[in-house]
């Protein structure tokens, strides 16, 4: 008779016939269930926040990696194999570097900034939790799944404070009569302290360019300053600005 209930497969065989441990299938969808469910608790608050890996992608990569655990502790039974020496560390190894194809795609520059940096680690971070789910580790994978949640959340709140840029972006829109004039309008922002968290441009006509820049600092006076700076710059126009929520 092969292994029952503690065994590494599931199974265990009564002469030809293979017999379905229920109890081990069971666990094991709870363990896959557990699993999705971390993942879309990471994603839910990157699908908040507008980010590309939202819900749906860290739910997939969480159930996968504990998919993959599961089938590489279970699936495969070895003929006259003692439960547990089964190595499941090939498998675990695929999944470490294969999520880093994924994160990638998660990484996009936008105008001089690069975004999805954290989203690209917040993916990789929850393919450890759905691998600790996968194995059993219940506990391990709610403290994984808790801390990522604390690093994307009321961290990023606190780095952003320390970096002095927690107020909204200020949405600028200027008319340009030579596109070199951004160089100015760039060091002026730069003796301000402020951050540029986007910039695009549009050529409209000879000599007339729209500029829209997205920019945050530490203080409202701050940025009343640059601007009153950036349209002194001859040449430059501001056309409108806003605050975002």
């Amino acid at each position: 008779m092969g292994p029952g209930t503690d065994g590494y497969d599931g199974r265990h065989v009564t002469g030809s016939q293979t017999m379905i441990d229920v109890n081990l299938q069971l666990d094991l969808a709870l363990r896959l269930i557990i699993a999705a469910a971390l993942g879309a608790a990471v994603g839910a608050e990157r699908e908040i926040h507008g980010h590309p890996a939202g819900i749906r992608t860290h739910m997939l990569v969480a159930l996968g990696s504990a998919l993959f655990t599961v089938m590489s502790i279970y699936g495969f039974p070895v003929d006259g194999a003692p439960p547990g020496s089964i190595d499941p560390g090939r498998i675990a190894a695929q999944i470490v570097s294969g999520i880093g194809f994924l994160g990638a795609g998660a990484i996009l520059k936008d105008g001089v900034v690069i975004r999805g940096l954290t989203t690209a680690a917040s993916l990789w971070a929850t393919s450890a939790v759905g691998m600790a789910a996968g194995a059993g580790e219940y506990i391990v994978a709610l403290v994984g799944a808790a801390i990522i949640l604390t690093s994307l959340w009321p961290i990023n709140a606190l780095a952003e404070r320390m970096r002095g840029t927690h107020l909204p972006e200020t949405q600028i829109r200027l008319s340009l009569v030579r596109v070199e004039s951004l160089g100015d309008v760039s060091t002026i922002l730069s003796a301000a302290k402020l951050d540029i968290a986007s910039i695009q441009t549009q050529r409209l006509g000879k000599e007339n360019y729209r500029a829209d820049l997205a920019i945050r600092g530490r203080s409202a006076n701050a940025v009343a300053a640059a601007l009153e700076a950036i349209e002194a710059i001859p040449g430059v126009d501001i056309v409108t600005t806003s605050r975002s929520d």
